[in-house]
């Protein structure tokens, strides 16, 4: 599954003010060119959900994000010659709501610098997305045209926080294949793998319609660096016409040892616990979906998604069905109007489990939570 070149190039698709900036320096410089890319997104959405509490309660809100994570950044890239740039990227992610960051993220939850060649391909040090979740994101992600992580995309969920700390990660590029590896440092003393993840993905997307893509994770606690949990994922998208079907598979395992204690990643142990992330031993989703786009204005969508557990202890054993339905306007290059609607039913371990996809506790406390929203989306 929930940094990153996919991501921020999504975001910057449709509709943003550009500042370029070109530096001249002295003499040996004087050929180099420099530019910034400033972008952001503004989604926030009316949203209703049944079942929301331990009482079952029905809540109705105004979400903190709806088809897409608020979020501002910057984007910088300067010329060094011979098809050789350095890149950068900071970027935030935000409640409009409320003004506030999104306590689930660091401040700047990408913040990488790197180096592109032409030749040899990109090399970026900081807090990125990982190659799994770039495997996702450029193949079969449900409802493709939509930026970012948002408030119902359960795949997100199997992608181990999506964004990793401390990690170097180097991208190659031949005709249509891409092969992505990383490595993540653990930082402890006298335990150079522990806390650690390494990462690898392959992407094929031709010219012709159909992509596919795999990825493996695999990161090792920081405190019991034998214990592991491992992530793997491969589908893809075949696309016709205006129309895109899409379907996916992806995998989590954890040995019993592991207990959160990963310094890269998105959560402490205690907030895992409270997620309900880290009681299962195995957990495994198969998704897909179909999104059609109506004109130059209009996208629907209907995506659906199955997840099966078996957790550390019988109490953990469960599963899980997702529904979908979506359709999204564009009212200008810029901004849009939606509404969605989502359903889902829940079983034995995966009761009150984030598995809706985006940061935070669980949506649902019981066995089936229905959820509506209408929203607005814009970006620059």
């Amino acid at each position: 599954m929930l940094k990153r070149a996919a991501l921020g190039n999504k975001c910057r698709a449709a509709g943003r003010v550009t500042a370029a900036v070109a530096l001249s320096g002295a003499a040996a410089a004087a050929h180099a060119q420099s530019s910034v890319t400033l972008y952001g997104l503004i989604d926030t959405a009316v949203r209703y959900t049944t079942h929301a509490n331990a009482a079952g309660d029905s809540k109705v809100q105004l979400s903190n994000g709806g088809l897409s994570e608020s979020n501002w950044g910057m984007l910088g890239s300067e010329d060094l010659g011979g098809g050789n740039r350095a890149v950068l990227q900071l970027e935030n992610r935000f409640f409009p709501n409320s003004g506030m960051t999104d306590p689930g993220y660091p401040f700047f939850n990408t913040a990488y610098v790197g180096l592109v060649s032409s030749t040899f391909g990109r090399f970026t040090m900081g807090r990125q997305t990982n190659p799994l979740a770039d495997a996702v994101l450029k193949t079969f992600v449900t409802s493709p045209w939509l930026p970012t992580v948002y408030q119902f995309r359960p795949e997100v969920a199997m992608a181990e926080g999506v964004w990793t700390s401390n990690m170097a990660k180097y991208a190659a590029r031949w005709k249509d294949v891409t092969v992505e590896l990383s490595y993540a440092f653990g930082g402890q003393a006298g335990a150079f793998g522990a806390g650690s993840q390494i990462g690898a993905s392959l992407t094929y997307i031709p010219a012709w319609p159909l992509k596919l893509g795999a990825g493996y994770l695999d990161s090792r606690d920081a405190v019991n660096g034998s214990a592991h949990f491992k992530a793997w994922t491969a589908g893809g998208a075949w696309s016709f016409g205006d129309t895109s079907v899409n379907f996916g598979w992806a995998m989590n395992r954890q040995d019993r040892g592991f207990v959160g204690n990963f310094p890269n990643g998105p959560f402490s142990a205690p907030q895992l616990t409270a997620l309900k992330f880290n009681t299962f031993s195995e957990r495994e989703m198969f998704f897909g979906g179909i999104s059609h786009q109506f004109g130059n204005n209009t996208h629907v969508a209907a995506n659906m998604w199955r997840t099966l557990q078996d957790g550390k202890n019988q109490s953990g054993d469960g599963n899980a069905a997702q529904f979908q339905l979506l359709a999204d306007y564009n009212l200008s290059r810029a901004t849009d109007v939606y509404i969605e609607g989502d359903y889902a039913m829940y079983r034995g371990g995966l009761v009150g489990a984030q598995l809706q996809g985006f940061v935070g506790l669980s949506a649902a406390a019981k066995t089936t939570q229905l959820g509506l929203m209408a929203g607005v989306r814009h970006m620059f």
